[in-house]
């Protein structure tokens, strides 16, 4: 079955930091362009951090993207968390049609 799970979202303070994990099945993961996205509330999905070293602005210097191959996952270290961070972060993969996660929720919040 091919499918992306994102996990390691969660509450955090301002300031905090989380890891997201994205894992890959059913699909040869090695070499397939990585994407993560997030969507906030009422806004539309927007792209936070590709392979590529691309970042959006409001996170660079914060976000870190990372894969492992030998794991089929990537990651995101998200550091420095600001309310503004909060929404669902989504993993993509440019495989055949795209492949979708379902998403984890962060919430930054004190």
């Amino acid at each position: 079955q091919v499918q992306l799970v994102e996990s390691g979202g969660g509450l955090v303070q301002p300031g905090g930091s989380l890891r997201l994990s994205c894992a890959a099945s059913g699909f040869a993961f090695s070499g397939v362009p990585m994407t993560w996205y997030r969507q906030a509330p009422g806004k539309a999905r927007e792209l936070v951090a590709d392979g590529r070293a691309n970042y959006a602005d409001s996170v660079k210097g914060r976000f870190t993207f990372s894969r492992d191959n030998a794991k089929n996952t990537v990651y995101l270290q998200m550091n420095s968390l600001k309310p503004e961070d909060t929404a669902v972060y989504f993993c993509y993969a440019l495989w055949g049609q795209g492949i979708w996660g379902q998403g984890t929720q962060v919430t930054v919040s004190s």
